[in-house]
């Protein structure tokens, strides 16, 4: 079922890609071009069948000359709730001292933590009415 959910994640971004890039007047050839990705792999991308790693769409997002993080949330990367600026994701993802793999092993590790935690909270109570207390 999450399958599911990364195949739809990564279409959005293709047809993303794919919208941004028409925009720009770019060919598929020339976007790959100037982001340094193969012709094959852009490709790919939009059509949906490969997700990119975080360097991958910062090459993209630097060729089209649009936001980084708006493609990081259209993949999956980031959360909408995350906002610009405040989230781990992105402070991982910016650290220029850190290789594409061990970025997206502390992202895993994050995610998974995030999820545990979140699995452990106790359901919510329902509100009880709140009916003022008529003691004067």
């Amino acid at each position: 079922m999450a399958q599911g959910k990364v195949s739809k994640t990564v279409e959005s971004l293709g047809d993303y890609l794919r919208e941004q890039r028409t925009s720009a007047q770019l060919s598929l050839r020339q976007l790959a071009e100037q982001a340094g990705v193969s012709n094959p792999y852009l490709s790919q991308i939009e059509r949906g069948l490969r997700k990119p790693s975080a360097e991958v769409l910062q090459q993209i997002a630097k060729a089209l000359r649009i936001s980084a993080e708006q493609l990081y949330i259209r993949a999956g990367i980031v959360s909408p709730e995350d906002g610009v600026g405040g989230s781990v994701e992105l402070a991982v993802l910016n650290d220029t001292g850190l290789t594409e793999r061990q970025k997206q092993s502390l992202l895993d590790v994050y995610s998974s933590f995030l999820a545990m935690n979140a699995a452990q909270q106790p359901p919510a109570e329902p509100a009880e009415d709140a009916t003022p207390n008529d003691e004067s």
